[in-house]
């Protein structure tokens, strides 16, 4: 198969996974708040912005919601978009494509289709189909998130990289074996290595990954710019620091269903997120007014750290 039009490293450093903000009252996309957090996390000092992936809830939304919204978001960043084109169909997945390569974003990742269990023989299929019926149109980056859909296993990873057809890959498994077969695959066929699991990105960016694909980035822009700062200047003290920052996040937010304290956190910074696509447990709920409090306060001190001043 013929290379994809591609530079390897053609995104790099934090790219935000974007929450979708939803319209009160109705499950659709609130476009006017979308724009305006784009403009939050562009001015947050980070690199790019991932749209619809796990954070940004896309299966929740309507094809014509999904379009819009990267039609509209492409022309208001400043940055580089990555889209989630992911769907239940192979037909859905690049009529969606299709429809971003012409908004002119930077490429877009895909999942192996969801919900069914597929075998790895199918799943490679899947996605070198997806590869020749795209021609080259758009850089795509597979995307492994196997704690809520089917795995792309290593094998089947490093096999469809090797093809020279993909850009590269946001792995959200946190593996550690994993990223280093990715890695040793890389410096054969160049290709752009993107973590989606934050508590290894520091070592992992240390050791060769090209960036993250962040949700944490998503309510603090800051902390994850500067942590990829950090790791490029070599400074270790500070590094030690942020990422400690990052994991105290991650501490507050792990019992509650993804993406939930995520969206809660943005909206604390006062960005339009919407409601909730499942109402909180009442012990949920009073656990998310208390993160909202420990947020409160913790946030300033965070933000003192990126060297911000807000």
């Amino acid at each position: 198969m013929k290379s994809a039009s591609r530079a390897p490293a053609a995104l790099s450093g934090i790219v935000v996974a974007a929450v979708t903000p939803r319209r009160q009252g109705e499950y659709s996309i609130d476009l006017a708040a979308t724009l305006e957090l784009v403009d939050f996390v562009c001015a947050g000092g980070v690199d790019g912005i991932a749209l619809l992936g796990s954070t940004g809830e896309f299966p929740h939304f309507a094809l014509d919601d999904r379009r819009h919204m990267v039609d509209f978001a492409a022309k208001r960043s400043r940055l580089p978009l990555l889209v989630n084109v992911s769907a239940s169909t192979i037909d859905t997945a690049l009529e969606l494509a299709q429809e971003a390569a012409g908004s002119g974003v930077a490429g877009v990742m895909l999942m192996p289709p969801y919900y069914f269990r597929y075998s790895q023989e199918t799943i490679r299929r899947f996605f070198l189909t997806f590869a020749e019926q795209m021609r080259g149109q758009i850089p795509i980056y597979l995307y492994n998130i196997p704690v809520f859909t089917n795995e792309i296993a290593i094998e089947t990873a490093v096999h469809l990289l090797a093809t020279g057809a993909f850009a590269g890959i946001k792995d959200s498994s946190g593996n550690w074996d994993y990223f280093a077969a990715l890695r040793t695959q890389c410096a054969r066929t160049p290709f752009t290595i993107l973590i989606g699991y934050e508590p290894i990105y520091a070592r992992a960016r240390a050791e060769g990954a090209h960036g993250a694909v962040s949700g944490v980035a998503c309510a603090i822009p800051e902390l994850m710019a500067a942590l990829e700062r950090a790791i490029g200047s070599g400074d270790a003290a500070r590094i030690a620091t942020l990422d400690c920052r990052v994991r105290e996040f991650l501490e507050r937010i792990e019992r509650f269903p993804a993406p939930t304290a995520i969206k809660e956190a943005t909206r604390l910074r006062k960005q339009k997120t919407g409601a909730l696509a499942v109402p909180l447990g009442e012990s949920e709920a009073k656990a998310m007014a208390e993160f909202g409090e420990w947020f409160g306060g913790w946030l300033p001190t965070a933000l003192r750290e990126c060297g911000e001043v807000k």
